[in-house]
């Protein structure tokens, strides 16, 4: 007799989300009576909203002897590197600068993490002052700080980036540290922004009780460079920390490190990336779209995914949704005074009425200046639509926005709709922020995006600028095979800030990439 039957089954919502109901479901699709299997392990969950009436295809194991140890874990165990003879310094305590620390210890190094933002928990009252008074803390705000943006960008742990690394190793750490078990089966899982500080909070411990050293408020400001080997970094303080390699995992924000490294003659590169704004539409709206029925009953908050490609004065772009947050909240994404910038976020429930989700448009090497900024290019870029954006919106955390039809039409808006966005919006023509190939570019894309989803361009939603941290401006380039930069021995370039991941498990899988590269290499 076989140990485990292999199903695939399509049912209706109200019995893939009830427990009870969906275990007596897969046991009548795998022929057996209740008591006849061992275990019923649920491997994957995805919506099909194709038909009529949406589904939900569950593929599943249904064990009839006892499933193997190996099914449940394994949980990681980490050895005490406290007297290692070999160390790491890891500049950024987000995924990717995480996730290289823990794979450090297994290695036998000891990691040394020094971020330039607080601890999650003191974290949470920079950002309340940067919602209700509008003030930026540089070093600590929604993208900088303990798990770097990712803490507070909803959680999203899809990815298609499969060949770089071992998800589910990744999905298990999360939920050996806190996460849902949801994570493990749900074809695009996600763990809620109101859930992944504690998440971050015991990766972070689980590095310190191994022997390694996690330090907060500690920004880097020079680097150690011995001729073409780096040794180490000098704070903001003046303290000088040295170790066999250097990890930088920085994050797509630390504008002041792409200064640093272009200041010192280390090289880097202007990459392509992607700007627009945040849209926002009732949540009941997407759902009705998506799923076609009037009340989503037990079926997760409806998002989508759309794209389209455009020509404005001869040139074709891509204009593409980014970063969809169902049942989530605008938040402001700002790293310093003078700047407006808007990210998107939710809870683990995703019970916001508001739907919101980025609407970019790719900017090539060909839009930006790159005879006056050279690699900085993308970077000044930014910066100046950021820095317009906060001019116009009144030199506040208040958000230029214009509702979705209006701004079809070219129209100023006379009012605006309510908002998730917690500073406040005013109204402001999205032209005079991107400029007219941009803003061209976007209407395009939402005339085509309106065809798609019934409301969608309407002034039932309304677009909110900027949305600018799509992606790093800049590449630091690194050795394929060592994964060091090609010209600086002991510098591990890692993650987004590096240009080499675009999201949470990418970057930590970047992570651990960078700590075996750095463990196989013999560095003197």
């Amino acid at each position: 007799m076989l140990d485990k039957k292999e199903i695939e089954v399509l049912l209706p919502a109200e019995v893939a989300y009830d427990e009870y109901a969906r275990y007596g479901a897969l046991l009548d699709a795998a022929g057996l009576q209740p008591g006849e299997a061992d275990f019923v392990h649920l491997r994957r969950r995805s919506i099909d909203a194709r038909g009529r009436q949406p589904l939900v295809r569950l593929r599943a194991d249904v064990w009839l002897t006892p499933p193997p140890a190996e099914l449940f874990g394994p949980w990681f165990q980490y050895p005490d590197v406290s007297g290692a003879r070999r160390t790491v310094l890891i500049v950024g305590a987000g995924p990717a600068g995480l996730f290289a620390a823990l794979r450090a210890i297994e290695l036998g190094i000891k990691p040394i993490v020094v971020e330039r933002g607080k601890d999650v928990r003191t974290r949470r009252r920079d950002l309340a002052a940067l919602n209700k008074e509008h003030l930026v803390n540089p070093d600590s705000n929604y993208c900088f700080g303990e798990g770097g943006a990712g803490t507070y960008s909803d959680g999203k742990l899809y990815t298609r980036s499969t060949k770089r690394g071992d998800i589910q190793r990744i999905l298990r750490l999360l939920v050996q540290h806190g996460a849902t078990p949801d994570i493990l089966v749900d074809a695009h899982p996600h763990i809620g922004t109101n859930k992944l500080p504690s998440v971050v909070a015991a990766l972070r411990e689980s590095v310190r009780q191994a022997g390694g050293e996690v330090h907060f408020d500690t920004r880097v400001t020079d680097l150690i460079l011995d001729k073409n080997r780096l040794r180490g970094v000098v704070t903001a303080t003046g303290e000088a920390l040295e170790a066999d390699a250097v990890i930088l995992a920085t994050g797509h924000s630390a504008r002041d490190i792409y200064e640093l490294l272009h200041r010192r003659g280390v090289r880097v590169e202007a990459k392509p990336f992607a700007l627009g704004v945040r849209v926002e539409h009732p949540q009941a709206l997407i759902d009705q779209a998506q799923y076609r029925r009037a009340d989503r009953g037990p079926l997760p908050a409806a998002s989508y995914a759309l794209v389209h490609q455009t020509q404005v004065k001869g040139k074709q772009r891509g204009v593409f949704s980014f970063c969809m947050c169902p049942g989530g909240f605008i938040v402001p994404a700002a790293t310093a005074q003078g700047e407006v910038v808007v990210n998107g976020m939710s809870p683990s429930r995703r019970d916001s009425r508001y739907a919101n989700s980025g609407i970019v448009a790719a900017i090539e090497l060909e839009d930006m200046d790159l005879r006056q900024h050279g690699a900085l290019a993308g970077l000044r870029y930014q910066q100046e639509i950021e820095q317009r954006a906060c001019a116009l919106a009144g030199h506040t955390q208040l958000a230029p926005a214009q509702r979705l039809g209006d701004f079809l039409k070219n129209k100023l808006s006379s009012e605006l709709l309510e908002t998730s966005y917690q500073p406040g919006l005013t109204p402001i023509r999205m032209d005079d922020v991107l400029g007219a190939n941009l803003a061209e570019r976007l209407r395009q894309g939402f005339q085509n995006f309106g065809r798609k989803i019934p409301g969608y361009a309407t002034n039932v939603a309304q677009i909110v600028g900027v949305e600018s941290r799509t992606s790093a401006p800049v590449r630091i380039p690194r050795d394929p095979a060592t994964l060091q930069h090609p010209e600086i021995t002991g510098l591990f370039p890692c993650g987004e800030g590096a240009g080499f991941a675009g999201g949470i498990v990418s970057a930590a899988m970047d992570g651990e990439r960078c700590a075996e590269a750095m463990a196989a290499l013999s560095i003197s």
